[in-house]
């Protein structure tokens, strides 16, 4: 695919340059909680507004269906973008619409202007071509070059992801070129010991990239609510923990394949429980119990790794010289479930290999708990962009920037 650099190279002055960007950034209350991934996209915008291009950028925020919905505005990003860069970002309250045309056509060269919430058009995330084609037309009319640099978008079938770069000279922002590049060292002559790290709450959210996983990782060290399906498997009690049954026979296949190709996966020896999920607000102690992780007591949940699972995680972490960590071990949201977490974290920091952190949650948790953003090897903005192409899935933003 070709590269910003490339464009630069071409000259951008005065042109308008529509940027797909990922600024689907968490909010609450109305206020921006975590601007990891506006701060992403700065080195393309800025680049190009250097550059004088008339700089377009476009979003999705959250899962507005199709219509405008003002709780999904990009307002605040916008607001949050202009204060990174340093000056002012104009707005338009319509994506395709005379509020758009308006903000677009009153750019000077180096200027940048923001576009509404994409998903306020239902032709953005349709399943019929021709919706989508439309739509796609119509954003066409904005701009004279594209640049895709949404990296967390870019495992859908969308029409700013897909169908616009098709119309329009297209090339790869840096954040994009950076994400491929990373990945690429994950799954192309990967330096060994390689070990993942999974989390998150679904067993059945990750099963694709165990799957692939297994020809590839030296270790898998497995956490969060999904653990409990491992552990019901193994043949543990698991009491009141997040459970998905209809998975036990998949887990069961892949704990008798992995012992028999040598791929290492190691579960908890211990867990944190509690008779119900936490308050989140904090407010209110979780008082939370250690348990052995073969001796869970009924009527009790699953919410942390324990401590000595932290301290085993650690050590399997402690030779790697590549690993990749996507979601959480625990409800790291609250300051008692969140020492699993915290553990891994600290452990890639303080690892001498190649550490990835794979977007989503484990993302925000490394934000949350204040960790140098630095100390780690990369942290990206897609964790389902990132799994699927673990999984080696065809990407169509991807592939959309290649031909």
């Amino acid at each position: 695919m070709k590269t910003i650099d490339e464009l630069l190279a071409e000259g951008v002055d005065g042109k308008r340059v529509f940027v797909r960007a990922d600024l689907n950034v968490p909010m609450a209350d109305g206020l921006i909680t975590d601007d990891g991934r506006i701060r992403a996209v700065l080195p393309t915008v800025k680049a190009l507004a250097d550059a004088g291009a008339k700089v377009v950028v476009a979003s999705h925020l959250g899962r507005p269906k199709g219509a405008p919905d003002l709780k999904f505005s990009l307002l605040q990003a916008a607001e949050r973008l202009g204060e990174l860069l340093g000056a002012p970002v104009a707005f338009a309250q319509d994506t395709i619409g005379p509020a758009a045309h308006d903000a677009v056509n009153g750019l000077e060269p180096g200027q940048v202007a923001v576009i509404e919430n994409l998903r306020f058009n239902a032709g953005e995330t349709s399943k019929d071509d021709t919706e989508r084609g439309e739509f796609a037309d119509q954003l066409a009319a904005l701009a004279d070059v594209y640049v895709g640099d949404g990296f967390g978008a870019v495992h859908r079938k969308h029409a700013s992801v897909y169908d616009l770069p098709a119309r329009l000279p297209h090339y790869a922002g840096y954040l994009i070129a950076t994400e491929v590049g990373v990945l690429k060292k994950l799954t192309e002559d990967v330096k060994r010991p390689y070990v993942v790290v999974l989390g998150g709450a679904k067993v059945s959210d990750k099963l694709a990239v165990i799957d692939e996983l297994l020809g590839k990782a030296d270790r898998i060290l497995v956490g969060g609510g999904m653990v409990y399906t491992f552990l019901k498997a193994k043949g543990y009690e698991v009491g009141s923990s997040l459970l998905q049954e209809d998975q036990l026979d998949t887990v069961t296949e892949y704990l008798e394949r992995a012992e028999k190709t040598g791929v290492e996966i190691v579960l908890p020896v211990d867990t944190l429980v509690a008779p119900e999920f936490p308050d989140l607000s904090g407010k209110a102690p979780a008082n939370p119990a250690t348990v052995a992780a073969d001796a869970m007591p009924a009527g009790q949940m699953g919410l942390d790794i324990g401590p000595e699972t932290s301290k085993l995680y650690a050590s399997k972490l402690a030779d790697a010289a590549t690993v990749f960590w996507n979601g959480p071990m625990g409800v790291f949201e609250h300051p008692d479930y969140a020492a699993g977490t915290r553990a891994v974290a600290q452990a890639l920091v303080e690892s001498k290999g190649f550490t990835v952190v794979g977007g989503g949650d484990s993302a925000a948790a490394v934000r949350i708990l204040g960790f140098d953003e630095n100390a780690f090897g990369h942290i990206s903005t897609g964790g389902g962009a990132s799994l699927e192409y673990l999984e080696g899935k065809t990407l169509p933003g991807l592939a959309a920037l290649e031909d």
